[in-house]
């Protein structure tokens, strides 16, 4: 039958911190709408734009980095491939020159402290973060509206953004419909997304780009366990994974980063010490992701630590000998359950809170280490469904907006939580279990539209107004 399909490459995505719907989503939209002005034959005679910016874009987008994510992707630049380290320098350029290149042929005046305009308080109907484009060309002007709806996904007003339908050997929208597939087939969760991602890609093609986002979640893993510091932003929030890493290890006696997890790997740990590394590498990520680092959204931006802090758990702290398979087929299995938070409830804070983030990731990573500690797929979905259930009601309440506090600290309890669900869930009979993930995917959109919104990602209730901190 023919499906539109939610892949697993559509929740991992590559690109740059500190926020999937506040920082890749914006940036994405924009290289949407230059295509457009491209395709209109209104992109030569444009003579300037504005932005607007609406709703939890408005009142938490400076902090998450929304304008600079913007002027990047008008100058060009693609998420994927930017060199993090030179970010500072375009912006600064662009600040002191006002100049942008639309084109090869054509360079326009754009200010970014007065072209792209945050709407404090104006909410557009369709989702909170909204964002208005308008081009001012010689003889007209264009416009278009976008929404960025969580973990990088957009959508154009009046356009509901489809992926091609694809005929898909197992089709699922609900977590029971690929239970089934796996009875029928005896089959694992990761065996039968992998023959799904495989009917869109070949089989090889799948196993390349799954080792490529795990490839990037451990550079980034290891790059925040050697950075130190104080974040971006004005908290003078302390980057702590550095000295952590340096706590546990009592050496350097590595190079890289496989270097780094043998080093590890073949030294004992207390149980003590191991709770610190997991919380270690979900800071390391995250310290990344604050400061505009090269992070894979898993599935947003602010909840990116989870999934590698849980497989670097297993990778380093596992009796199994662990091969490119067991690392494939575990972010294969998290990232289908991430989908069906994505079709039937929200991945995004302001839409959600933090459970829609915090809570998701944490439910992916439980169900893929169940699994690939030999759970069955029932005992899989048990694990993601405690581990969400112990996060419902989450609020987002980032103190001036920044992805820092309490979304670090986050990132290091999303992952404890989740290796407590599996280990729950591995001595759970299924038969016995009384809630189901099609129920808590419910339950938890159900507590997101109730939810008050100023505990959506806007900044105006809970830490974010508690907390008090100096002007930057």
């Amino acid at each position: 039958m023919a499906y539109e399909a939610i892949s697993v490459f559509d929740i991992f995505k590559i690109g740059v911190g500190p926020s999937s719907s506040h920082t890749l989503g914006p940036w994405v939209a924009i290289e949407m709408w230059l295509k457009e002005l491209k395709e209109q034959d209104t992109l030569e005679s444009t003579i300037s734009v504005r932005i607007t910016l609406y709703g939890s874009l408005a009142l938490t987008g400076r902090g998450h980095c929304t304008d600079v994510a913007i002027c990047l992707a008008l100058m060009g630049h693609k998420p994927e491939t930017i060199d993090t380290g030179k970010i500072q320098e375009y912006i600064q350029e662009l600040r002191k020159n006002r100049l942008l290149q639309l084109s090869e042929s054509n360079a326009i005046i754009f200010n970014p402290e007065t072209d792209i305009v945050f709407e404090n308080g104006k909410f557009l109907e369709y989702h909170p973060n909204a964002m208005r484009f308008e081009a001012i060309c010689r003889q007209s002007n264009y416009q278009s509206v976008f929404y960025s709806i969580g973990g990088g996904f957009v959508e154009k007003e009046g356009e509901r953004k489809k992926k091609p339908k694809v005929l898909l050997p197992f089709p699922a929208t609900y977590p029971r419909e690929l239970l089934n597939h796996c009875r029928t087939n005896g089959s694992s969760i990761a065996g039968i997304v992998f023959e799904n991602e495989s009917s869109i890609l070949s089989p090889d093609k799948v196993n390349k780009k799954v080792l490529k986002i795990w490839s990037e979640m451990k550079e980034c893993a290891f790059r925040g366990c050697h950075t130190g510091g104080i974040l971006p932003g004005g908290l003078n929030v302390k980057r702590h994974a550095k000295e952590l890493n340096a706590s546990l290890l009592r050496c350097d006696n590595y190079s890289n980063s496989d270097e780094w997890i043998n080093y590890i790997r073949n030294n004992t740990y207390t149980f003590n010490e191991t709770l610190r590394w997991i919380s270690c590498f979900a800071l390391a990520v995250n310290e990344e992701n604050a400061s505009l680092g090269r992070i894979v959204t898993a599935p947003t931006n602010g909840a990116a630590g989870v999934i590698p802090a849980v497989l670097l758990y297993f990778i380093c702290f596992s009796d199994m000998k662990i091969t490119e398979t067991e690392i494939i087929n575990f972010l294969l299995t998290a990232g289908e359950v991430g989908t069906f938070f994505k079709k039937k409830a929200t991945i995004s804070a302001a839409m959600g809170g933090c459970q829609a983030e915090i809570g998701v990731s944490s439910s992916m990573a439980a169900a893929a280490l169940c699994e690939i500690r030999g759970g069955t797929p029932e005992q899989a979905f048990i694990a993601a469904e405690i581990a969400m259930e112990h996060h419902l009601g989450m609020t987002c309440d980032p103190v001036r907006g920044l992805v820092q506090i309490p979304c670090i600290e986050r990132n290091a309890m999303g992952a404890i939580k989740a290796i407590n669900a599996a280990e729950l869930a591995l001595e759970k009979t299924p038969v016995d279990a009384k809630v189901t993930l099609d129920k808590i995917i419910e339950t938890m959109w159900d507590t997101a539209v109730n939810m008050n919104e100023k505990y959506k990602e806007t900044s105006k209730g809970g830490l974010a107004v508690t907390v008090d901190v100096p002007e930057c």
